[in-house]
């Protein structure tokens, strides 16, 4: 089953709004008349609204990087998904592994987070992936189906074909080091299979798998060409316009 093309860009915490109108206006022009693919920008809370101003004439989604699952309340430093969408956000990020390393998030937190974007209508994508100390380990599987399972809780079949996935092994994230796409296809196929279980094979067949994980001009071609990757989730090479235009018109 031919699936449709994601390239997404997490701009994490860079750009000031100047730099991120310039940026968004950059990558608008280069996507401009690819029929074929979707192309999503992930920018900072700060220049939601800034971002889809640029972008309103466009084809460009928009993601907040991470979601609350309530509509309002007291929530400090959080953003909610009615916040998302009044600022032109349709899609979140959840489970990225900055927010599991660093901030601590566990399986049930993003599981609230998942459902809660879910909820008011955003398109949830969802991100696994193991450690350095995981994987030679070998529990990459074992990790990737806890995440799965954990993460996915109370998830039906019907939303599950508004979801992304996206596998993006923590020791490849900003190290340079990237999955070889042997590598990356294995553990896509192994996520397509584990979901057909989990739900029905028709959903795993249609479900986005992206890949990221030190993803870049070079790599981008063959990792695309995997039968199981659908795109890709950027994160520093798409900070560089014209690195991640390269990536977006992958061959």
């Amino acid at each position: 089953m031919k699936r449709r093309p994601l390239l997404a860009g997490n701009w994490k915490m860079h750009t000031t709004v100047e730099d991120a109108c310039h940026l968004a206006a950059e990558v608008a022009k280069c996507s401009a008349g690819l029929s074929d693919r979707d192309v999503l920008l992930a920018p900072p809370y700060t220049v939601l609204t800034e971002v889809a101003h640029v972008l309103q004439k466009s084809e460009v989604l928009i993601a907040s990087q991470s979601v609350c699952w309530e509509e309002e309340g007291a929530f400090t430093g959080e953003i909610s998904p009615a916040m998302v969408l009044s600022a032109g956000g349709t899609a979140a990020i959840i489970g990225h592994s900055e927010r599991r390393q660093i901030f601590h998030e566990d399986h049930e937190i993003i599981n609230k987070r998942f459902l809660g974007a879910l909820k008011f209508g955003l398109i949830p994508i969802f991100c696994i992936g193991e450690t350095l100390e995981e994987r030679e380990m070998g529990k990459t599987f074992e990790i990737l189906e806890e995440q799965l399972r954990e993460g996915l809780a109370g998830v039906d079949i019907k939303d599950m074909k508004k979801t992304v996935v996206a596998y993006e092994p923590v020791w490849a994230i900003g190290t340079g080091k990237t999955a070889t796409k042997e590598q990356a296809q294995e553990v896509h196929k192994f996520i397509r299979t584990l979901l057909a279980k989990m739900f029905e094979k028709a959903i795993a067949d249609s479900v986005r798998i992206l890949y990221g994980g030190s993803v870049k001009p070079d790599n981008v071609d063959a990792l695309m060409a995997q039968p199981d990757i659908d795109g890709a989730l950027v994160g520093g090479a798409a900070l560089d316009a014209e690195s991640f235009c390269r990536i977006i018109n992958f061959i």
